[in-house]
């Protein structure tokens, strides 16, 4: 537990990891403010015992909420990549603007430091895996939205001494994932089809592989960057360290549910990287390692999905 009563804000709360670091917050003993436009979380998903806000991140709205605040997470964005291909200029309002006005709102209120969502989208262009965070190859317009994120984070530090701390997610997965979504991240959709009965879809030829980490890791990590001052104005990457083909992600989940129900197969999505792999020695550096097999946090997964989803 927290010696003193820390305030955090979290901004997109009502989101898959907002609204489960919220949970991890105040379990810890700190006292957690939200802030969601509700535009792509879901009300429901945000804890009852936080000042919650419904607010857009890009509103001067926002400035007085941050007054008292020890730490922020910033998750708040639009970050499914086919949609932000469809939309590069809400992309940018949201990822860049949007952010920047948070930055703004930390820098007045003179917040102790600001942990801010990068993405492993940063690596698509890169061909070296695992990849490091000295890597960067942005090709979509989200990557492309996270990197000047990026820049003006660091500016934030260089010209005002405002403390970031950049966390790279690859694919976080767990309880409250988006299934909401047009296109519903990839292990969530997978189980709801099968416990439906139904076939599930791949994009693709099955092969793209990507590096799977579950939420209640990464949640230890985020308290990491509360308590350890050797994080400050740093980049980790949020990851398992191994990846799987999604052909082989989908014969998992699909024993686990023991089905013998066949996937169909459709066109690529547009700005997909083909491979995602995290090279975490920065994070393993801190003691702090990803604990959940992929069996694991399947199960939980679909857990989760059969009490609240089905």
């Amino acid at each position: 537990m927290v010696a003193s009563l820390e305030k955090v804000l979290i901004t997109g709360v009502a989101g898959f990891i907002g609204s489960n670091l919220a949970d991890c917050l105040l379990r810890e003993g700190y006292e957690v403010v939200g802030i969601d436009n509700l535009s792509y979380g879901f009300e429901e998903q945000v804890p009852s015992d936080i000042d919650f806000h419904k607010l857009d991140i890009r509103s001067k709205e926002i400035y007085p909420i941050f007054k008292g605040i020890d730490f922020v997470f910033h998750f708040a964005a639009k970050n499914s990549i086919s949609d932000c291909q469809d939309d590069p200029v809400e992309t940018a309002d949201i990822n860049v603007t949007g952010s920047v006005n948070v930055f703004e709102a930390a820098k007045r209120a003179k917040v102790k430091k600001v942990i801010y969502a990068e993405t492993s989208a940063l690596y698509e262009g890169s061909k070296i895996m695992p990849t490091p965070e000295s890597e960067e190859h942005p090709e979509s317009y989200y990557a492309v939205s996270k990197s000047a994120e990026r820049l003006f984070a660091e500016s934030y530090r260089r010209w005002f001494g405002t403390k970031m701390t950049a966390l790279r997610y690859f694919n976080v997965y767990g309880p409250r994932q988006d299934y909401r979504r047009t296109i519903p991240p990839v292990i969530c959709a997978f189980i709801i089809k099968l416990l439906k009965g139904e076939q599930p879809t791949i994009y693709g030829a099955g092969t793209k592989k990507r590096d799977f980490v579950y939420v209640d890791d990464v949640n230890k990590f985020h308290l990491l960057t509360l308590k350890n001052p050797i994080t400050d104005n740093q980049v980790y990457n949020l990851g398992s360290g191994v990846n799987y083909p999604i052909s082989e992600l989908y014969a998992i989940i699909a024993k686990l549910l023991d089905s013998d129900i066949q996937p169909n197969f459709e066109d690529d999505l547009p700005g997909e990287a083909e491979e995602n792999l995290a090279d975490i020695t920065s994070a393993l550096a801190l003691n702090w390692k990803p604990e959940f097999t992929i069996e694991d946090g399947l199960k939980e997964s679909i857990k989760y999905i059969r009490e609240y989803v089905i």
